[in-house]
């Protein structure tokens, strides 16, 4: 009764379909097998076209051979053939063909899950027919029972497709006949986007799609079963599986290029992982060999870690990251690990182990300890990175097709835009802080017009100024040192942006670090001191090694450069002091640059006090007043770097922050 009753739906909906006058015989395409053999009784597909025939509507069916296993030929075929159907069975490799003549009015598979949205997982092929029906114009629909609708699963994405033996493709009736030594991938399904799908068929009626374009399964489950649908959780890529402390293990073994790298995958019984990453988007894993040989594996799982599923975020962004990590070792090897392996599928990095005593430079600053190349080095990644993406060193044209190729980061740029621009100075679910010690504070933030005037100003620049390649998100959690090396890690962020954004970002964690000296115990006087120094030399080593790229390699010939040669060097031709006119140029760029970077820094100061996440520097302060105290001076802090950054040199900045601590 349930399957008569999805030939019946079907029958008329994809005569609707078509839009052939009433009564009009179509011409149906379909995939494996879907009848009496598969599902028993009148089929689900082929219930369908056998509805279709019952009512006279049906001109030709023809069916794909269904490759490897060849169910369409062994099984369609001979349904097709028992009940003298009109049919005609296909290689699967010529249904495009077929709907170039016409031959195709309509196409309707089988499914074996269909996910909230409407993707639909079959057998393999089905993406490629409903990929040419797309192409022809031809309409593509599922048929399917009530059962094989998953609400729980939201994308196809989520589903697991199994891979067949290779034999099925490089054998036939027994003998080989695939060369010798040919890798084979032989996945036994696919998923078909719900883009591509017109209607998914089922006894209770047509799923039809929503304006947003999906097809809201659980509620169409729920409306006809009277029962509650799960509610999907969120999905990522096609052969994504979250790993644990456990599964890492088989995964690097797995992969024989990480396996190498911890020594061989024989020697799997010794290894061992921890999950270390302190981060609110990823996890991170430390795979150790049992030897001292040890990689990292670093894992983006489709929401936001320190929400939850509640907050979906694409896997992307761990594209991004991989590309921009390897990006900046170019620039910077010094200060940027090696990236071993992208697995897309698996949102996963391999990259190189930073080995003790590396640590988090954030704990490191907690713990009281003085970096002192820290500044130096930081200040050269900037410079380096900053320069080296930028139009100055490689042109406008270069610059435009490497900003189309990265992307745009979009969804990392909507959360920045969202935790550090808006909701700090609005009224927020995600905003929290020492309450209720800094309610005054808070409150004042949404009622600060000369403050959201800045805010808005620095976020227009964020999204409208793609000047150079940036980390995006360069805290002191997101660099890995000792007393001699420093390591900048997690591009998650990564997008092109304005210079100062970068800049100000590391800057403003130093100063709150500062703050949060006098919320611990004992001396820290020392720290206070280097944190403000490193302050000064950041900046001072960045502005000096990007000019001294720029007079390197700025100069170009051309009109493609920001500074050509035309305009500022008399050997090509600049009339008047080229030289002179560079620096004066090259002084008011850089007045730009840390302008920005004052702004911004004082935009992730407050962000960090008000916001949805905080620092581990004053939220490790366990006296609430004492964390308080050095909050509202941090905030204070960044509202005057916000308002008068236009003004402020960085060693007036460094007296601001003594000031406001006296």
């Amino acid at each position: 009764a349930n399957n008569r009753a999805i030939g019946s739906f079907g029958a008329d909906a994809l005569c609707a379909a078509v839009g052939k006058p009433a009564g009009a015989p179509l011409r149906v395409l379909t995939h494996c097998n879907t009848g009496s053999l598969a599902t028993a009784g009148f089929g689900t597909a082929l219930g369908v076209i056998r509805a279709l025939r019952e009512t006279d509507r049906l001109e030709h069916v023809y069916c794909n051979e269904t490759r490897p296993y060849n169910q369409g030929a062994r099984l369609t075929a001979y349904e097709i053939a028992f009940e003298k159907m009109p049919g005609t069975l296909i290689c699967d490799s010529a249904a495009a063909a077929l709907m170039a003549k016409g031959k195709v009015d309509a196409v309707v598979v089988g499914a074996d899950r269909v996910a909230d949205n409407g993707d639909t997982a079959n057998k393999i092929g089905t993406y490629n027919l409903a990929v040419s029906a797309a192409y022809h114009d031809v309409p593509f629909f599922v048929a399917a029972p009530i059962s094989t609708l998953d609400p729980s699963t939201a994308k196809g994405a989520d589903i697991v497709i199994e891979d067949r033996p290779a034999t099925e493709i490089t054998h036939s009736l027994g003998k080989r006949v695939a060369a010798e030594g040919i890798d084979v991938w032989n996945p036994s399904f696919d998923v078909t986007p719900a883009a591509l799908i017109a209607g998914i068929i089922t006894e209770k009626g047509v799923v039809r799609k929503t304006a947003s374009g999906d097809f809201a399964v659980g509620k169409f489950v729920a409306e006809v079963t009277g029962s509650e649908a799960p509610a999907p959780k969120p999905a990522g890529p096609p052969g994504f599986v979250a790993l644990n402390c456990d599964t890492v293990l088989d995964y690097c073994a797995a992969k024989p290029e990480v396996a190498a790298a911890l020594g061989g995958a024989e020697g799997r019984a010794a290894w061992s992982s921890k999950e270390v990453g302190d981060g609110n988007i990823n996890f991170v894993y430390i795979v150790g060999n049992g030897a001292g040989g040890a990689i990292i594996v670093k894992q983006g799982l489709p929401f936001v870690r320190v929400v939850g599923e509640s907050w979906p975020l694409t896997q992307e962004r761990v594209r991004y990251e991989a590309e921009a990590l390897m990006i900046a070792h170019g620039y910077c090897p010094q200060h940027v690990p090696e990236v071993h392996l992208y697995d897309a599928p698996m949102s996963v990095i391999v990259m190189r182990y930073l080995e003790p005593p590396h640590i988090i430079l954030r704990g490191g600053i907690i713990a009281g300890t003085v970096y002192p190349k820290l500044a130096a080095h930081v200040g050269e990644y900037l410079a380096t990175t900053l320069f080296g993406s930028s139009a100055l060193a490689i042109g406008c044209e270069a610059l435009r097709k490497a900003r189309q190729a990265f992307g745009q980061n979009e969804d990392m740029c909507a959360l920045t835009e969202q935790v550090i621009f808006t909701e700090p100075y609005a009224k927020a679910d995600n905003n929290h802080w020492t309450s209720p010690q800094l309610d005054d504070a808070a409150a004042a933030l949404r009622t600060d017009s000369e403050l959201k005037s800045a805010i808005c100003s620095l976020k227009r620049r964020f999204a409208c100024d793609g000047a150079a390649l940036l980390h995006g998100d360069l805290h002191t959690g997101s660099i890995m040192c000792t007393e001699s090396t420093t390591f900048v890690i997690d591009h998650e962020f990564a997008f092109y942006g304005p210079l100062g954004f970068d800049i100000g970002a590391f800057l403003a964690n130093l100063f709150l670090a500062y703050f949060a000296q006098d919320g611990y115990e004992g001396d820290r006087s020392s720290q206070r001191e280097w944190l403000l120094a490193c302050v000064k030399e950041t900046w001072a080593t960045f502005e000096r090694r990007f000019v001294e790229l720029w007079n390197e390699r700025g100069v170009s010939a051309g009109n493609a450069g920001l500074t050509p040669a035309a305009l500022y060097d008399a050997v090509a031709g600049a009339e008047g002091d080229a030289a002179a006119a560079l620096r004066a140029h090259q002084a008011a760029y850089m007045r730009e640059v840390l302008t920005d970077s004052f702004g911004y820094a004082g935009a992730k100061m407050t962000r960090r006090i008000v916001g949805i996440a905080h620092v581990a520097d004053l939220e490790s302060i366990k006296d609430q007043d004492a964390r308080a105290k050095c909050e509202r001076r941090a905030l204070a802090c960044g509202r005057r770097f916000m308002l008068e950054a236009k003004e402020l040199s960085i060693e007036d900045a460094v007296a601001m922050a003594e000031e406001l601590r006296a």
